[in-house]
């Protein structure tokens, strides 16, 4: 595999690192330079191309375990409050956020493979994402129930977990949605954030696991090396922009995400169509 395969491995693993966990769809930018430049399945072919775009996001994950490590130390040891007595986020709030989207996806992964994957269905999920994180920023409550993650309550992260199918459309964007639904929740900005990002974790290597199984036959010599450069791509990029979005979501909230997204959808469409 040559030098500029990787080079385009390393692309595609930035365009995932810097999207996932921001609310723009990390998997809707992927398939718009995919498809309209790099053009991955010319080289390794459909599937493999979809097992690349697995792999990239596994990068993606790890970067939230090393920014949250801590927290996931805590929930893996079922701590439920903090030694100062106070509340903390538990494992079962996590798992009540994921069950929705979780069963949803397992029912519907192979219809969302087979003909969601394209440029026209992401352009929708752009649009129509955005609409709800701008009525997410409208309807916001003033004084949020929940100013931290450790005061979510097991209603909020439910809601957030259905709110979170709606990102099994590509283009959608699971932290668009989640923290959407967080807000309209009574969750603050970056409580929603907080809570989206540990969601990911679980959520997302459970999809990439069993993907990877069903595609294992992918792993090629001749693919690793591009497999490899994505995902270390998508590693350190991820870890730059989560940490750079925390420290912005309470400030500029969710609105200035919408409009580039709206704006997106208008290139992408004149220029695509």
């Amino acid at each position: 595999m040559d030098i500029i395969m990787i080079l385009k491995a390393i692309i595609l693993g930035m365009v995932e690192g810097l999207t996932e966990f921001a609310p723009v769809s990390s998997t809707g930018h992927m398939i718009i330079v995919d498809d309209m430049w790099l053009k991955s399945q010319e080289f390794l072919g459909k599937y493999a191309a979809n097992t690349f775009k697995v792999v990239i996001q596994l990068g993606s994950i790890l970067a939230v375990v090393v920014v949250f490590k801590e927290r996931f130390i805590d929930l893996l040891g079922l701590r439920g409050r903090h030694r100062d007595g106070q509340p903390r986020l538990k494992l079962m709030q996590v798992i009540v956020g994921l069950i929705p989207a979780g069963v949803l996806g397992v029912l519907f992964e192979d219809y969302i493979d087979e003909h969601l994957f394209s440029t026209a269905t992401v352009l929708i999920g752009l649009v129509l994402g955005a609409l709800l994180m701008i009525a997410a920023d409208v309807f916001a409550k003033k004084a949020p129930k929940a100013q931290t993650v450790d005061q979510i309550t097991y209603k909020q992260a439910f809601i957030v977990g259905l709110v979170q199918c709606l990102s099994l459309w590509p283009g959608f964007s699971r932290s668009g949605s989640t923290i959407s639904g967080g807000v309209l929740a009574g969750m603050s900005h970056r409580a929603a954030a907080d809570f989206t990002f540990i969601m990911a974790v679980p959520i997302m290597l459970g999809a990439s696991v069993l993907s990877l199984l069903k595609n294992w036959q992918y792993f090629t010599m001749d693919a690793l090396p591009f497999f490899i450069a994505g995902f270390i791509s998508a590693f350190v990029f991820a870890l730059v922009s989560i940490r750079f979005f925390l420290r912005l979501i309470n400030q500029i909230r969710l609105v200035p995400f919408a409009v580039y997204r709206i704006v997106l959808a208008l290139v992408i469409y004149i220029v695509y169509f």
